[in-house]
Formats: structure tokens, sequence, C-alpha cells
């Protein structure tokens, strides 16, 4: 098992809107990174853990634990040429981008990011480290277990 911080814009997809899909489960689209893409299609597997987090906000954090509920498949937006995430380059044979689903476990209170840095137990976290802007990022098990463990409140 592995364990992610999986960002999103709470404009795009909440935790809440989340909260409120069928079988609170939502496919994570748009992922226009390789690197980022590649941790879908190639090192996520169902039932793998996943920090939401909301980015892009006024105060960005962590905002509920989910799973990965699905094996990655191709990203239909890329092929929708009304869609902002459409790629001319992809096709149904050799599909570009790909999706996981992500299923709500648990809402929680927000961590921010300044309360995130304030740990030292997470000094090394990819998410906190100067120039990451990757949306997608594994997280050590002993991150994933501090987290979950010290900082979840409900």
């Amino acid at each position: 098992m592995r364990y992610w911080l999986m960002k999103s814009e709470p404009s795009d997809v909440s935790i809440d809107d989340l909260a409120n899909l069928p079988n609170q489960s939502v496919a994570w689209y748009g992922v226009r990174n390789y690197q980022a893409r590649n941790f879908m299609r190639d090192q996520m597997h169902i039932g793998d853990g996943v920090l939401f987090y909301h980015s892009n906000c006024k105060e960005p954090g962590i905002t509920g634990i989910a799973r990965v509920s699905s094996s990655a498949y191709p990203d239909a937006k890329q092929f929708d040429k009304n869609s902002k995430y459409f790629d001319p380059k992809a096709t149904q044979e050799t599909p570009r981008w790909f999706n996981v689903d992500v299923q709500l476990v648990k809402k929680t209170n927000l961590i921010s990011l300044a309360e995130l840095r304030n740990h030292p137990e997470l000094e090394h976290m990819r998410t906190l480290q100067r120039g990451n802007r990757l949306s997608i990022t594994p997280l050590d098990p002993a991150e994933w277990k501090f987290i979950t463990g010290q900082l979840v409140r409900n």
C-alpha cells in the first residue's frame, strides 16, 4: 500500500463536492503533468491512501482522507474538443492522460499548509519542499501515520 497527497482546487472539486457525489467518488481528471500522470498510471493501486488537499485557495491544506478506488484509465476529457483538458495529440489508441477514481473516507478539519510546516516530522514531505508544484505527490508511510494519527482531529 502506498500513500499520496492529491491537490484539488475547491472551485473545481472540493471535499464537500466529493462528499455529495454518488458513492462519494470522483475521477481525478485534468492532470496534465507527466510525473503526476505517471504516479496515477504506474504506481497507484486500489486501496492506496490519499490526503485530499485544497490548493489555489484562500487557505490551502488537507481537508480529508480518501482512497484510490480504481485502477488508472484514460481521461476522457483529453478527447473532448470542448474541454480545457483537450489534447489534440491524444488518440483512443494511444491516450496520453489518465485518471484514477478517488473515494472519500473521512472529511477532516482543515490542516493548513502553515500547520504542516510547523512539524519537524514533516520537514521532508515533498509537498512542503520549495518549488514543488505537483498536484500529486507520494507520501512516506511515516508522514501518513503522523498526519492521520496526530493531526486529524475529527
